[in-house]
């Protein structure tokens, strides 16, 4: 009786080591599975955020050499959305600020600092031409000029009015018809025509939206005024 009772014992503290062997290996796969997953992830996520492009200012897509101002813009679509003006990451002008009408919305810039001077909006459908002109005649020598049309920009804007424009660096403002789209940058005191400057004209045949054509953007980098 006390060999068979032994015998008993001896087996079950096999059967225990033999189950606890088999549990720990089972654990350490399961352990070993996990971390491998887990330092894949790591590395997928490592490597998604390495491709991950950069972002650069106002969501241009390359960055501007130094001492020049990043920005881009917009005109608006149709009658619905309004333009949008960004310069250096700061929204100067949208339909989100509230501070954007029908017609042609001007920023006024400091082209040494970026500081912002003034924005406006002058109504070339149903409104005066002649504040607009007063305001073109009082931007001072060195501001970096930034127009962009929502609607209709075109319709009461007077020889006058666009040789003032044209003196800023624009091209396409002796052109710039009803509800046409057009989005410009240029400056007080230029000395030539402007490379920052977009013009897409209303036309039945090719128009994006009924009545209007579509959005027109522009990107670049403004060298900052040297003294």
């Amino acid at each position: 009786m006390r060999v068979a009772g032994a015998a008993k014992l001896v087996v079950a503290a096999a059967v225990f080591i033999l189950t606890f062997y088999v549990i720990s290996q089972v654990f350490e796969i399961k352990m070993d599975a996990s971390l491998g997953n887990l330092f894949a992830r790591s590395a997928l996520d490592s490597a998604t955020r390495s491709t991950k492009p950069p972002r650069y200012k106002c969501g241009i897509s390359k960055a501007c050499p130094e001492k020049h101002f990043a920005f881009k813009m917009a005109s608006g679509a149709a009658n619905v959305v309004g333009p949008k003006i960004c310069l250096e990451d700061n929204v100067l002008m949208s339909g989100v600020k509230n501070n954007v009408g029908r017609g042609i919305n001007v920023a006024l810039v400091n082209g040494k600092t970026g500081e912002v001077l003034d924005t406006k909006y002058f109504d070339m459908w149903g409104g005066d031409v002649a504040p607009f002109i007063e305001f073109l005649k009082n931007i001072p020598d060195g501001t970096v000029v930034l127009m962009a049309t929502y609607d209709d920009g075109a319709t009461k804007l007077t020889d006058e009015a666009r040789r003032l424009i044209a003196e800023l660096g624009s091209t396409s403002i002796t052109s710039l018809g009803f509800r046409d789209n057009w989005v410009f940058c240029g400056g007080k005191g230029i000395k030539t025509k402007s490379p920052f400057e977009q013009h897409i004209k209303n036309n039945k045949d090719t128009n994006k939206y009924e009545g209007w054509p579509e959005v027109v953007e522009m990107e670049g980098c403004i060298p900052q005024k040297q003294d």
